[in-house]
């Protein structure tokens, strides 16, 4: 297995993976769950943890997982500020190991939560792919070459400031409550947030998916991924980093699917207003 596998669709441009191992991974496995303490993959007590993911989609041990819990059943929510701390301070040291690799390029942090949008294993957890090229969606937004969330924003999207952080709905989301989670300050890493920033994170997680079950349902299926810096440290300034929430319904109980026009032409259809969805969620509890 190499990146060799790595084809470009010469119709789009597309980059796509070949991954045919994959095939074989286990899906909502019957029996012990291998993620919780005494299962396969952690066979002794721990708080947080990682390892290389058995069935890679990338080489070489650029592929992991990260529990989040030893609770199957837990949610960020269900975590509370102090263990997701715990987890985003493993997404950072697990960011700097990678990322201080000859033979990586751009370190990414991503979790898929629920089934609705094809996780495998229902215990509470995210994967890291370190790349050996900047993949091309982040590399779109660092080519501007000045920082799009340094400017003034747009406080009819905001959803909610803490901890150094805020969380707002997209000017243009492709998920009707999409949101995006930034430093108020200009930080390019999860390394270099320092502890303080890092712990604020685990907040501000918090506080979003409780906003996002509270409206959509418990459970509500996300997709989450960090853009940060490419490793090497270089002089990225667009490089903010900051965090993609995109739950995969378009109102409770109602999975917001991708059709044929998404995928054929390219383009995205939100059927919920940007500044209405922000409204929802900034929302009190009733």
């Amino acid at each position: 297995m190499s990146d060799a596998d790595l084809r470009i669709d010469p119709l789009t441009g597309a980059n796509v993976f070949v991954t045919p191992w994959r095939q074989q991974r286990p899906n909502l496995p019957e029996g012990a769950c291998p993620f919780c303490p005494g299962g396969l993959e952690a066979p002794g007590p721990y708080d947080v943890r990682h390892f290389q993911n058995r069935w890679p989609a990338l080489p070489d041990g650029r592929h992991e997982v990260v529990l989040h819990s030893p609770d199957h059943d837990a949610s960020f929510p269900d975590l509370g500020e102090d263990q997701a701390a715990r987890v985003v301070e493993l997404w950072s040291a697990r960011t700097a190991a990678l990322g201080s690799r000859d033979d990586v390029a751009y370190v990414f942090v991503f979790e898929s939560r629920g089934r609705a949008v094809g996780a495998t294993i229902d215990h509470p957890h995210s994967q890291i792919l370190a790349f050996e090229a900047i993949p091309p969606i982040p590399e779109y937004e660092l080519s501007g070459g000045k920082c799009d969330f340094c400017r003034d924003q747009d406080d009819d999207l905001l959803v909610a400031r803490r901890s150094g952080w805020q969380a707002a709905v997209p000017w243009a989301p492709s998920w009707p409550y999409e949101l995006l989670v930034s430093p108020l300050g200009h930080v390019a890493d999860l390394p270099t947030a320092g502890p303080e920033l890092r712990a604020g994170l685990g907040a501000m997680l918090v506080d979003a998916l409780t906003r996002v079950e509270r409206l959509l349902g418990p459970d509500a299926p996300y997709m989450l991924w960090i853009h940060q810096r490419p490793a090497g440290r270089g002089d990225w300034p667009a490089a903010h980093l900051h965090l993609h929430l995109a739950p995969a319904l378009r109102a409770r109980g109602m999975i917001r699917h991708l059709a044929a026009a998404e995928f054929g032409a390219g383009l995205f259809f939100d059927p919920v207003d940007p500044r209405q969805a922000a409204a929802q969620l900034r929302a009190p509890s009733a």
